[in-house]
């Protein structure tokens, strides 16, 4: 006779990892979104915000290829090259962001409202602060000494470049627990304002929040002004393409993430697993 069996976590949750730029810093994940419009540019080929912005969440590599791979990019880029961009292209490409986005995100280093106090809550619950982000080791080196002295140092910092795979692959938020020493899984929690940041989380076994103001799918300031029908209309279809992605819990900003923390605990607490 042969038994199968299955351990269930049911304790309390021990880290959580977050994102970097629309998530802890940068309202509105404006510094990628400059650096990839001016490098497009530099090559002759034009792309829009909304290009610029639609793989956000990737890898910059990544991202640069995926942008570059858009019908309408591709056409620009065949219309003035007479080629399509070769993965030469697409590292040289990448090089020259990396130069420029080491510069440009010392423009956007304050932190979204909520970040201090949001990590405070969590330190307080025993849960140990990870990130993970889109940047290269060279960016973060140049950003994270500005942010940490408006007040926020995360116990372990994972960059895109240090693993085999940026999202939606796991590598990277399960690099950043076992720096903090956390497992299983279940017992730490995902947040970030982008698709890929969910299924980073998902793909990891993790608990995963999704935040639908302050990030990349609004695409706005704090200061932006909307009709209050128009953002909440906006609000709702993010909300609704992240828990189609398989966000566990949707919020506006990291100030909202204490309560779900609570939620997510009385589940585990009842045997439900991410």
């Amino acid at each position: 006779m042969e038994f199968i069996y299955r351990r269930s976590y049911a304790g309390p949750l021990r880290g959580i990892i977050f994102d970097w730029a629309g998530t802890t810093v940068d309202y509105g994940c404006f510094a990628p979104v400059a650096v990839f419009v001016e490098i497009f540019k530099a090559r002759g080929v034009a792309i829009t915000i909304e290009q610029a912005r639609a793989p956000m969440g990737m890898a910059k590599k990544d991202h640069i290829r995926a942008i570059a791979q858009m019908e309408s990019v591709a056409g620009a880029w065949q219309s003035v090259h007479r080629r399509a961009a070769s993965e030469d292209d697409i590292e040289a490409l990448f090089q020259t962001s990396v130069d420029l986005q080491r510069r440009c995100v010392l423009d956007y280093p304050d932190l979204i409202p909520g970040t201090r106090d949001t990590v405070a809550l969590c330190r307080a619950r025993g849960m140990r602060i990870g990130s993970t982000t889109g940047y290269s080791r060279q960016i973060m080196d140049a950003l994270a000494p500005e942010v940490a002295e408006r007040g926020y140092a995360p116990d372990a910092i994972v960059c895109a470049n240090e693993v085999v795979a940026g999202r939606p692959a796991p590598w990277m938020a399960l690099q950043a627990a076992q720096q903090l020493q956390v497992y299983p899984p279940a017992a730490l929690v995902k947040v970030g304002d982008t698709i890929p940041d969910i299924e980073e989380g998902l793909n990891a076994g993790m608990w995963t929040i999704g935040l639908s103001r302050t990030g990349n799918e609004l695409g706005l300031s704090e200061a932006a002004a909307l009709a209050p029908n128009d953002l909440a209309t906006r609000l709702e279809r993010i909300e609704r393409r992240m828990r189609q992605a398989g966000a566990h819990y949707v919020v506006e900003s990291i100030v909202d993430a204490p309560p779900i923390l609570d939620a997510i605990e009385a589940r585990l607490r009842q045997g439900e697993q991410p």
